[in-house]
C-alpha cells in the first residue's frame, strides 16, 4: 500500500527534505536523529526515514517539535546537510575548476545506496553507489542513470534442508526516497525508447544523493504493454530476450531520459557493459545531426569511458545476432550502415559460434577502458588482445583504476569517533592521505581492543536477534536457528566470508579437510568460528549448491554453532560483518578476482584480511598489514589448486594467526595482533578509499573526457 507523506510541524518540516536526500544514510548523527523519532518504528521500518515519517503518528512529531533535545539535534543535523551541499568550497572547485557544473553521466544496471532503496545485487552496485557518494562529497555533479526496479533484488531465505528460495517484496514508491523526474517545461517525463517495430515508454524517478542525482527509469506505466511493464521490475530478471530489451532501454533509453530532462553531460561513464548501448544512441545523435560516421565514432570514442569489472567469462552479457536484428535493425538503418557493419561493432565468436558481446561493443566505441585493480587490468589486456592484434600487449588500451570504498558509508561510528581524537581534526576531509592514517599507530593498543570487542559483540547481538526473529516468524527448527548463530561466542576468534556465492569464489575452500577444521575450530583453549553470509544468483545452481553444503555442516552436531551462515545479505548485514569479525577471509581462483571491496571496509574498521593475492590484495598486501594464502602471482599455474590453497589456509590458521590472536598479556591485550590490526588499517584505508578512487576518474578520464581527448592522446603525449 502505498502511504501518503503527513504533514510536518512547521519547526521540523525539513525533515522531509532530510529523508528524501540519502545523504542522510553516510552521516551518523542524521541517522540517529531519524531513529530518535520512533525507535522501534525505525527498526520495523527497516531504517527507511520515508516510511517512517509516514507511519509514525502526528502527536508524536508535534511533541518531537517542542522537544529542547531533538531541535538542537535537528538544528545541528540541518546546519551541517545546508552546509555540505551549498559550499562551493569543494575538493574539485580546488583542483579541477573546469569540471565544477559540468555533468558526468554515470549509467549502471545496479546503485547500492542504501537498504530503503533495494535496487542494488552485489558489489557492482555497491561499488557505483559509492562512486555517487563519493562525487557528491568532491563537489563532482554525477548525474546516475539506472532502472526503478520495485522488486528489486530477491529477498533469500532458507529452507529446512538448506535450499536458497528466493522471496521478492515489491517496494512502494511512495515509501522510498522518490520523486518524479521532471522535464524543463515541469512536467513529468514520459521517454518513449524505439525497440524493433515498437516504442517502449519510460516514467523517471529523481533520487537525491547528496550533491548527486540518480534518474531510474520506470517501464511499468499504461503506454506499455503488459510484457513491458514487467522489464524494470526486477534486477536481473528474465530471459536473455528481456536482458537485451533491458539493456537496450538502459542505454538508449537512458541518453533520452537526460535529453528530456535538459541534462547535457560533457563526460559518459559506462560502469560495466549493460550500458553499452549508450554509445549506440549518441553515434544516432551525431550522425542525425549531419556528422559523418567515422568522426562521430571518434566523438563518442573521446567523451565516454567504460569500466569492465569481471574476467569470467559468464558475467559479460552476449546475445545472438537474431535478437540484435529483431530489436535494433532501426539503429543501423538511422547510422546509414549495413546489418554486418552494425553486428561488427560488438561481434564476438565463442565456441558455439557468433554473438553480440556488449564488453566489445563498449571496448570499441569508448576511448577511456580500464579495469578496477592492477592485476585486472593485465587480465583484461590479455583477455581482450584479439580486438587489437597489430599492438604488443602493454599498448593495448585497457588501463586500470583499483576500486576503493566510502569511507564515511562503511567506517563504524564509534571508530570514526576515535580517528577523530587520534589522526586530528581533519582527518576526513584527507582521509586519503597515507600519512594521516600512520596515526593510528598512537592510538593505545588497549582502546582499539576494547573498540574492536564492542564491535563484536554488537554482531553477535545482531545475529543472534536476526536468528531469534527467524525462529518466532517462522517456526524453525532450533537446528536451523543453531545453524542462524544462536550460540556464537563472542571472546572466539571470528573469521568472516560474505559475498556473492559463485563457484570462483570458493567459499566451500575452508571446508575441504573437515576433521582438520574441526580440529582448528573446536581446540578448548583457542576456539575458532566462522560466519558466512552471501547468495548465489536465482539461475546459479552450482552457487546455491555451495550455500546449501555451508547450511549443511552449520546444522550438525560436530560443527554446528562454530560454522553460521547469516540469511539474506544485504548493505545492513554487511556492514555488520565488516566491523565486526576478527579476520576477513578470501579465497577466490586467481585471476578471476577482479578486484573486490569487502575486505576493503573491513581494513577499515580494523578487521585484517586474510585472502588469495588477487585483486585488489595483490596492491594491498605488504607483508605485516594480513595474511596471503599461497603465492603472490596470480597469474600462476598450480596443479590441484583446491587441495593445495586448503593446506596453505590451515597451516596460516594453525601458526601464525591463531595463536596470535590468543596471546594476550597482562592486561587481556594481544599486542602482536593489534600490531597487524594497525598496520591494517594505516596502509589500506588511504589508498583504498572511493575518494582516491574517484579522484583518479576525474584527473585521469572524466578531464579528458570532457576536453574532447582520450586517454591514449594522453599517453602519447
Amino acid at each position: 500500500m502505498d502511504l501518503a507523506m503527513p504533514s510536518l510541524p512547521q519547526r521540523i518540516q525539513r525533515l522531509n527534505d532530510l529523508a528524501h536526500n540519502l545523504w542522510w544514510s553516510w552521516h551518523p548523527e542524521a541517522e540517529a536523529l531519524f531513529g530518535a523519532i520512533d525507535r522501534t518504528l525505525w527498526a520495523i521500518t527497516q531504517h527507511n526515514p520515508v516510511k517512517l515519517l509516514c507511519e509514525v503518528k502526528p502527536e508524536q512529531l508535534a511533541a518531537l517539535a517542542h522537544d529542547p533535545t531533538f531541535l538542537r539535534r535537528y538544528d545541528a543535523v540541518m546546519m551541517t546537510f545546508d552546509a555540505e551541499l551549498s559550499t562551493r568550497d569543494t575538493w574539485l572547485s580546488q583542483s579541477v575548476p573546469s569540471l565544477v557544473n559540468v555533468p558526468v553521466a554515470y549509467f549502471s544496471a545496479e546503485f547500492g545506496i542504501h537498504n530503503s532503496l533495494p535496487i542494488y545485487g552485489g558489489g557492482l552496485g555497491i561499488l557505483a553507489g559509492d562512486h555517487c557518494k563519493e562525487a557528491s562529497d568532491l563537489g563532482l555533479s554525477l548525474v546516475g542513470v539506472g532502472f526503478m526496479y520495485p522488486q528489486g533484488y530477491f529477498h533469500q531465505r532458507l529452507s529446512a534442508d538448506g535450499r536458497q528460495e528466493a522471496v521478492y517484496e515489491y517496494l512502494a514508491r511512495a515509501e522510498a526516497p522518490l520523486f518524479p523526474a521532471l522535464t524543463p517545461a515541469g512536467q513529468r517525463s514520459l521517454v518513449a525508447v524505439p525497440v524493433g517495430d515498437r516504442q517502449i515508454y519510460v516514467t523517471v524517478w529523481h533520487v537525491r544523493v547528496g550533491r548527486a542525482s540518480l534518474y531510474l527509469m520506470d517501464t511499468d506505466v499504461e503506454e506499455n504493454a503488459p510484457w513491458d511493464r514487467e522489464l524494470s521490475a526486477r534486477l536481473y530478471g528474465g530471459d536473455q530476450e528481456a536482458r537485451i530489451l533491458q539493456e537496450i532501454v538502459l542505454g538508449i533509453g537512458g541518453v533520452r531520459v537526460l535529453r528530456a530532462l535538459g541534462i547535457t553531460p560533457k563526460v559518459w561513464h559506462l560502469n560495466e557493459g549493460h550500458a553499452a548501448f549508450v554509445t549506440i544512441e549518441r553515434l544516432c545523435e551525431f550522425v542525425a545531426a549531419g556528422m559523418p560516421l567515422a568522426d562521430a565514432i571518434t566523438e563518442v570514442r573521446r567523451t565516454t569511458v567504460f569500466t569492465t569489472h569481471t574476467p569470467v567469462p559468464a558475467g559479460h552479457d552476449a546475445f545472438p545476432f537474431h535478437l540484435v536484428e529483431k530489436y535494433l535493425h532501426p539503429y543501423w538503418h538511422q547510422l546509414g550502415i549495413d546489418r554486418e557493419r552494425f553486428l561488427a561493432f560488438g561481434a564476438h565468436r565463442e565456441s558455439w559460434g557468433e554473438v553480440f558481446h556488449m564488453t566489445v561493443l563498449a571496448l570499441q566505441l569508448t576511448g577511456h577502458c580500464n579495469g578496477v585493480s592492477k592485476i585486472h587490468g593485465e587480465v583484461s589486456r590479455r583477455m581482450w588482445h584479439h580486438l587489437w592484434p597489430e599492438r604488443p600487449l602493454d599498448q593495448v588500451p585497457i588501463s586500470s583504476i583499483t576500486n576503493g570504498v566510502h569511507t564515511p558509508t562503511w567506517l563504524d561510528p564509534d571508530l570514526h569517533r576515535l580517528y577523530d581524537r587520534y589522526l586530528g581534526p581533519d582527518w576526513q576531509k584527507q582521509h586519503d592521505n597515507p600519512a594521516i592514517w600512520l596515526k593510528v599507530h598512537d592510538i593505545p593498543d588497549q582502546e582499539l581492543w576494547w573498540a574492536r570487542l564492542r564491535l563484536k559483540y554488537q554482531l553477535m547481538h545482531f545475529i543472534r536477534e536476526r536468528a531469534r526473529r527467524l525462529w518466532r516468524a517462522e517456526h524453525r527448527d532450533p537446528v536451523q536457528v543453531l545453524a542462524s548463530g544462536a550460540l556464537l561466542d563472542p571472546e572466539a576468534l571470528t573469521i568472516g566470508f560474505a559475498r556473492r556465492f559463485a563457484t570462483y569464489k570458493r567459499a566451500t575452500l575452508l571446508l575441504q579437510n573437515l576433521a582438520r577444521l574441526q580440529t582448528i575450530l573446536q581446540d578448548r583453549w583457542k576456539p575458532v568460528q566462522v560466519v558466512f553470509a552471501g547468495k548465489a544468483h536465482p539461475a546459479d545452481e552450482p552457487g546455491k549448491h555451495l550455500i546449501h553444503q555451508v547450511y549443511t555442516l552449520a546444522k550438525e552436531y560436530g560443527l554446528g554453532g562454530q560454522i553460521v551462515f547469516v540469511e539474506d545479505y544485504d548493505i545492513r548485514v554487511a556492514k555488520f560483518l565488516v566491523r565486526g569479525v576478527d579476520v576477513w577471509l578470501n579465497n577466490p581462483i586467481p585471476p578471476l578476482e577482479a578486484s573486490g571491496t569487502s575486505g576493503q571496509k573491513a581494513a577499515l574498521n580494523g578487521v585484517p584480511n586474510l585472502s588469495i593475492s588477487d585483486g585488489w590484495w595483490w596492491e594491498g598486501y605488504n607483508g605485516g598489514n594480513g595474511w596471503t594464502i599461497g603465492p603472490t602471482d596470480p597469474l600462476g599455474e598450480i596443479e590441484n589448486r583446491d587441495v593445495h590453497d586448503a593446506d596453505l589456509l590451515y597451516s596460516l590458521l594453525e601458526t601464525e594467526i591463531v595463536p596470535l590472536f590468543y596471546q594476550r598479556d597482562s592486561d587481556g591485550v594481544p599486542r602482536g595482533w593489534m600490531h597487524v590490526v594497525k598496520s591494517s588499517i594505516a596502509s589500506i584505508a588511504p589508498l583504498f578509499s572511493a575518494r582516491r578512487m574517484v579522484k583518479e576518474y576525474i584527473e585521469r578520464f572524466y578531464v579528458l573526457a570532457a576536453d574532447g581527448k582520450n586517454e591514449e592522446l594522453r599517453m602519447k603525449n
